[in-house]
């Protein structure tokens, strides 16, 4: 069997920095035609000057064709010639971070300091920026921490009808049911990892036997429920044009999330595709994964859809590798059986 579909956009992915981001950018520039890199790097992506360097850093290793499509982080030091800055030199979103909720956010913005930031969202506004949303309250009950930010949420999408804004990498069906709800002008990302997995699969993964604490499995927000997950698989494949994919590809190596302060992150890039168009198959939804990965992401930041094809078959069931480049991915040692031809 073959599935025919226009080439993909991933509208959030993390790239990191120095000899990581030399190993990773290929495993999305070589599948994507575009992608949405997150700023939080060391340094972090602050400023227009900062997006023409990263830019530049990232087209260096890329596949020829692939356009990163550029963010900045916002800081306590933005201001709202920062943001016009930056858009002028090709940031088209800018992401807030709560304080310490995930890697390189110690210098986020706390919730309640949100409001310093009006000025800011009004000059995104203006301008036509994205506000890219890190939707969790550090603090609280890990697994409430989402459900906790829907309140700053709200309060942004009613107080800025005009903001464009984007809930990353939902994992609940509350996110799931205030995004559909929402506005015009608002939508949410959705990770395969997340259609797949529930925190069990974090605390007693399942090897030989046996149940083990399966720390590449570990991200930010954590996975949630049984219920939860259904819900995502469900609107991800429902072909509604407020839910599309942002795969939080985020890369660590192996050292750093095999320890007992592990990081959080999936890098999900090398198995990206191929179990995308499995779980769409297995849901009975194939048609609606070009919706998915290559229109709905594209339209809500107002971009041209990407022109070409992609063809994947359903061929011998191959085992995932265990490790590349001294990351360990997603699905390691697991059989994929769709590949791209």
């Amino acid at each position: 069997m073959e599935v025919i579909f226009r080439v993909p956009d991933d509208m959030h992915v993390h790239f990191r920095q120095g000899e990581i981001l030399k190993k990773v950018v290929l495993h999305t520039s070589g599948i994507f035609r575009r992608a949405l890199v997150m700023p939080n790097t060391t340094p972090a992506i602050l400023t227009a000057e900062d997006v023409k360097r990263y830019r530049s850093e990232i087209l260096a290793v890329a596949g020829e064709g692939f356009e990163p499509l550029m963010t900045i982080k916002l800081a306590k030091s933005t201001t709202p010639t920062v943001i016009e800055e930056a858009f002028g030199a090709g940031a088209i979103a800018a992401k807030l971070y709560p304080e310490g909720v995930t890697t390189n956010s110690e210098d986020g913005i706390s919730i309640e300091d949100i409001r310093m930031l009006y000025s800011i969202f009004r000059t995104m506004e203006k301008c036509g920026m994205v506000l890219s949303l890190h939707g969790e309250v550090p603090g609280v009950f890990v697994l409430d921490r989402e459900r906790a930010f829907l309140k700053t949420f709200e309060d942004l999408t009613v107080g800025f009808p005009k903001l464009r804004i984007v809930l990353e990498h939902i994992t609940t069906r509350d996110a799931v049911f205030a995004v559909a709800l929402a506005r015009e002008g608002v939508a949410a990302t959705i990770t395969p990892h997340h259609m797949t997995l529930t925190l069990d699969d974090v605390l007693c993964d399942k090897q030989g036997g046996n149940e083990f604490l399966n720390p590449h499995h570990y991200c930010k927000p954590v996975a949630k429920t049984t219920q939860d997950r259904d819900v995502l698989l469900r609107v991800a494949t429902s072909g509604c044009n407020r839910f599309f994919l942002g795969s939080d590809s985020a890369p660590h190596l192996r050292g750093k999330k095999e320890c007992s302060s592990g990081c959080a992150g999936v890098w999900n890039a090398p198995v990206l595709m191929p179990l995308l168009v499995d779980i769409f198959h297995k849901c009975g939804h194939i048609k609606r994964l070009e919706a998915f990965t290559s229109q709905f992401g594209a339209e809500f930041y107002r971009l041209p859809l990407n022109i070409g094809n992609v063809t994947y078959a359903n061929i011998e069931p191959v085992k995932f590798a265990q490790e590349l480049d001294g990351i360990v991915p997603f699905w390691a040692g697991r059989e994929v059986s769709w590949q791209q031809v």
